[in-house]
């Protein structure tokens, strides 16, 4: 214990030493000194035996946690993870999974691989993996999923109440930045890029080669859903539509060193080419960037509705031991000079929850055309779509896991042989209000928590017997209103369980195909292209 405290005291001093330059380098010493002989006396003399490494890990997030989210710090296998995203390369099984408290639930699995060839789906809860049960496992257990090429690995799993057991073979796992591609009947590429690793650019260039030469004329680059990566392939993406030179994004900080202007650096491919980009709540960091960067050059017009607003820049920075810190480091501007961050992390509210930047504060900015737009977070489209939108009930019902279990529920309940056969019903939609009643689904509102909040203070003042009629009678009122709210916001909850549904029968690919024909943002784009009028007067 003693040599631990020992390394981490000389740790401190390190540290110290890297961060000299700071200007309050003498507050910083204290407070490391100060946590030193703190952990010191603590492990030394707490009444029971503890654990440094864990204590230590809890302090480190703790302390990055009243940041911002981004900030994180990676452990060895963080670390791998990483590499893996930006490489787009790993083995493992090949399904998307979400570890909820002790479970493993497969999300996806991907046509062709391992997962799907033993017969897993979305839904699917694993519950032992070898020998080893994920509840009783403290780490991420989705871990134990991957290993070497060609190697077992026995799992059980539960599906619909009964436990199921299969073996599967890892396999080397491709994830394709743009998973797939297609020339539409009027001439049009349709391309989705899915993320931003390294292959991004590459996959790009090579599907729209591949399009302009079956005589696509005009382009939809569809970034709904993407959620970002690296910036230079960002940066990439949009000097295929744009000149070399042009500046696509600024950062800034309050370190020096990382203001830095990023302009296209190749020859493009097409800067002549009607564009539309496709966006929503879940595009976020380097899918804004781009579609961010082809707005204020009005370059292509932006269809959907106002992406995630994550304009904050991480660099990892080496600790000891194969560990890394991810920082943030600095914010991202677009070439007009719009800030893309969405929440402010640095002035929270009365809960310590980062704020919204209010409507009425949003800046005004012209694109090269001299057209007006506005900052306020993410990117605002030229065309918003009521499909794309994602109001505060929707937020939550993809929180509490409500659409994607009903669509669990939905597949083994029904049948469709063809992407074109399925259409998602006015009964449906009541199938799925009946389905979040009987599982009680439940989330609060903003107003439901003050309005509680407000009775735990009536409680402590004893006028809570006086106001309790009144009270629940509120309460009342605001269930009525989130039921109602299902309904006024039906069109995004629908498209949401039309993708999450379709995605169930036909994989990602019968999806991409169904939105081909079905999709209300891919009709909008092809609308606007098919027009050229209505496409340059957007662009003036």
């Amino acid at each position: 214990m003693k040599k631990r405290v020992a390394y981490i005291t000389v740790l401190g001093l390190i540290i110290l030493s890297s961060i000299s330059f700071k200007s309050d380098f003498f507050e910083i010493a204290k407070q490391i000194e100060i946590f030193t002989t703190m952990f010191k006396e603590l492990n030394m003399n707490y009444v029971d035996e503890t654990n440094p490494a864990e204590l230590m890990d809890t302090a480190i997030k703790a302390m990055l946690n009243d940041l911002d989210p981004y900030t994180k710090y990676w452990n060895e296998q963080d670390v791998e993870a990483s590499k893996i995203r930006n490489s787009g390369e790993y083995t493992g099984i090949g399904a998307s999974i979400k570890t909820i408290k002790d479970k493993i639930i497969i999300l996806e699995p991907y046509q062709g691989y391992p997962a799907d060839k033993a017969g897993l789906r979305a839904g699917d809860e694993i519950i032992q993996i070898g020998d080893i049960k994920v509840t009783d496992f403290k780490d991420d257990a989705g871990e134990l999923l991957k290993g070497a090429n060609g190697s077992l690995v026995a799992i059980q799993y539960k599906r619909q109440g009964e436990i199921k057991k299969t073996t599967l073979t890892r396999e080397e796992i491709a994830v394709k930045a743009v998973p797939f591609y297609t020339l539409l009947d009027d001439n049009t590429a349709y391309i989705v890029l899915s993320k931003f690793n390294s292959k991004a650019s590459s996959e790009t260039i090579a599907a729209l080669k591949d399009l302009k030469a079956k005589g696509a004329d005009k382009v939809i680059l569809d970034l709904r859903g993407n959620p970002g990566g690296l910036l230079s392939e960002a940066i990439n993406v949009t000097n295929i539509f744009v000149p070399k030179g042009e500046l696509i994004t600024t950062t800034k900080s309050i370190v020096k060193k990382y203001n830095k202007q990023y302009k296209t650096k190749r020859a493009p491919l097409d800067t002549e080419i009607p564009l539309v980009v496709l966006v929503n709540g879940r595009s976020a960091s380097a899918s804004e960037i781009v579609a961010g960067g082809i707005q204020d050059l009005d370059r292509g017009v932006v269809i959907g509705a106002r992406s995630f607003g994550k304009g904050l820049v991480q660099r990892p920075k080496k600790l000891t031991y194969g560990t890394q810190i991810k920082i943030t480091i600095s914010r991202y501007y677009t070439p007009s000079g719009r800030c893309i961050q969405a929440l402010d992390y640095w002035n929270r509210d009365k809960d310590n929850k980062a704020v919204r930047f209010d409507e009425k504060d949003f800046k005004a900015f012209t694109t090269k055309n001299g057209r007006t737009v506005y900052d306020g977070g993410g990117i605002q489209p030229d065309i918003e779509l009521e499909s794309s939108k994602y109001s505060t009930i929707t937020t939550e019902l993809l929180k509490t896991n409500a659409i994607f279990e009903y669509s669990t529920d939905y597949y083994y309940k029904h049948k469709v042989q063809q992407p074109s056969d399925f259409k998602f019903t006015p009964t449906d939609f009541e199938g799925f209000k009946e389905f979040i009643k009987q599982k009680e689904f439940s989330f609060d509102t903003e107003t439901e928590k003050a309005l509680k909040k407000s009775m735990e203070i009536a409680k402590k003042d004893q006028f809570d017997t006086a106001i309790t009629v009144e009270y629940e009678a509120l309460l009342a009122a605001i269930q009525r209103a989130k039921e109602k709210a299902l309904d006024t916001h039906k069109p995004e909850i629908i498209s949401l369980l039309t993708d999450e549904i379709v995605k169930r029968y036909f994989y990602r690919e019968g999806l991409y195909n169904y939105y081909v024909t079905h999709n209300p943002e891919v009709a909008k784009a092809k609308e606007v292209l098919a027009n050229k009028n209505t496409y340059q007067n957007i662009l003036k």
